[in-house]
């Protein structure tokens, strides 16, 4: 039963990819399936994670019954799960909001395929226990990700799926060389064997250079500053449903990629890499707290957004301590879920405007007509600022903590004043969506709010409720500090 738990959350989101094909024409059909696949997903998400929470071990398979380093290791230890119920829990909300969009593209016979496939590349992402197959989930993100940008009702769609597809080729290309560097300085590419080679050579020719090529991967990938311009333009362009989804899921498989370099791949040559995560964390906070100050577009502004709480993000994994990692992964879980419920927010507002766009320009005034779509957005736009009692404010409040702990005065008065940039346009876009007069704006129906309803009232639960969330990122945060465990796991055979 623990192996079922840890295979059908990656095989029944893959499995959906030909399954809703063949039902492309019975649309409806073909949406509840993909839908009561994922959920089904997630509950044996939940399931692996009371297993591993039991057995105090990774739950594992080894495919082809070839013991690891040999054969390909599927592995689910503390952060592994905690990352999967993250993704699936925002994807079957992203499939929520499918159901109810008006958009055109959520009726191509390819759009639940491709995001089936985008749901198997992040769960496959999480689970997998070795560095090429990463590269190999990676790559399935990306052409799904690209694909169903590309489809979508704006007309700049194509040109951001493009932008998107090139720069992620450069991150392959990257992926690939550090791949390649690592094998060949180590001869392994399972996650506890490099691990535990690297750590007795950590000098070995060509094992700087493949940390090198795998930094700039997942630089890429999380779109960290100065790596983040192709994450605008595409959060922007791709349909609602989906730019939930790649705002506050797909940017985090290179937070996924840092805790694992920092704290198992790297763990005993880690400080160079922790500095220049707390720099680019910090810089990230400001750049993109001034960058949405400075948009005139309501998904812009919540993809430049993206950048500043990646920021905060890093520096708790560039801190490194207990208490800080704690924190990022708190962070990681709550930001996925305010960024979705106010990118949903935001394309519900423009479905309901006289010409489909995000633009301030046309939104304005929207709002008049739905104040409770306002009142979700005050709310998101809350535990987005870390204001209390929302989930948000347990995330800021963690990191804060973590850094006067760990004596990180400067980095933290520079989040701690950069954070209050985040209020500023939050409550600029409030004001002129909700309360701003627009005599051209007419009542018309849009897209359904269930799904970002959902997301919000679990980030005011957090909020009030955050033991669970905070003693589970605690318990992974002492597992990964503990990177023998993990290795004796695998390399003993689970």
């Amino acid at each position: 039963m623990n192996t079922a738990y840890l295979l059908v959350p990656l095989l029944l989101p893959l499995m959906g990819v030909p399954i809703t094909l063949f039902m492309r024409k019975q649309r409806r059909m073909q949406s509840v399936t993909a839908l009561m696949l994922m959920l089904i997903s997630l509950g044996f998400s939940f399931g692996l994670l009371r297993t591993v929470q039991t057995t105090l071990e990774p739950v594992q398979f080894q495919l082809g019954l070839w013991q690891a380093p040999f054969g390909i290791t599927l592995a689910a230890d503390l952060l592994s799960v905690f990352m999967l119920i993250m993704t699936q829990l925002v994807l079957c909300a992203g499939l929520i909001y499918a159901l109810g969009s008006t958009e055109k593209v959520v009726q191509y016979p390819t759009f639940y395929p491709l995001f089936l496939a985008l749901s198997g590349g992040l769960s496959g992402a999480f689970i997998t226990g070795d560095i090429f197959n990463l590269f190999v989930f990676a790559e399935i993100i990306v052409i799904s990700g690209a694909a169903l940008t590309a489809i979508a009702d704006d007309k700049y769609g194509v040109e951001a799926a493009y932008k998107y597809f090139y720069i992620s080729t450069l991150a392959s290309v990257f992926f690939l060389m550090g791949v390649g560097s690592l094998y060949v300085a180590y001869g392994t590419l399972n996650y506890a064997d490099l691990a535990d080679r690297i750590a007795v050579n950590p000098a070995a020719p060509l094992g700087l250079t493949g940390m090198a090529f795998l930094t700039a991967t997942f630089l890429i990938k999380g779109a960290v500053f100065p790596f983040h311009f192709w994450q605008p333009d595409f959060h922007a362009a791709a349909p609602t449903a989906v730019s939930a989804m790649l705002s506050s899921l797909v940017v985090k498989m290179g937070v996924y990629g840092f805790f694992r370099m920092t704290t198992l791949l790297f763990a005993t040559e880690a400080d160079m890499l922790k500095t220049l995560l707390v720099v680019l964390g910090v810089v990230g906070v400001l750049y993109g707290g001034f960058g949405a100050l400075g948009t005139h577009n309501a998904k812009r502004m919540l993809a430049y957004s993206t950048l500043a709480q990646i920021g905060f993000i890093l520096v708790g994994i560039g801190w490194g301590t207990p208490l800080s990692l704690a924190a990022a992964l708190v962070f990681t879980f709550n930001h996925a879920i305010i960024k979705a419920a106010m990118l949903m927010l935001a394309g519900a507002m423009a479905s309901r405007a006289a010409v489909k766009s995000a633009s301030f320009d046309v939104i304005v005034g929207v709002g008049k007509y739905h104040p409770f779509a306002g009142f979700l957005f005050l709310l998101g736009g809350m535990a987005l600022a870390g204001i209390p009692p929302l989930n948000g404010f347990v995330s800021k409040l963690m990191i804060f903590w973590s850094g006067v702990e760990a004596a990180q005065y400067l980095s933290l008065a520079i989040i701690g004043v950069a954070s209050i940039v985040t209020l500023v346009y939050i409550i600029r876009a409030f004001t002129r969506v909700w309360f701003e007069s627009n005599p051209e704006v007419k009542p018309k129906q849009g897209d359904q709010l269930l799904a970002p309803t959902l997301l919000i009232l679990l980030a005011l639960l957090l909020g009030v409720w955050s033991e669970p969330l905070v003693s589970i990122a605690q318990a992974t945060a002492a597992w990964i500090l503990e990177p023998g465990a993990y290795i004796a796991a695998i390399m003993g055979g689970g």
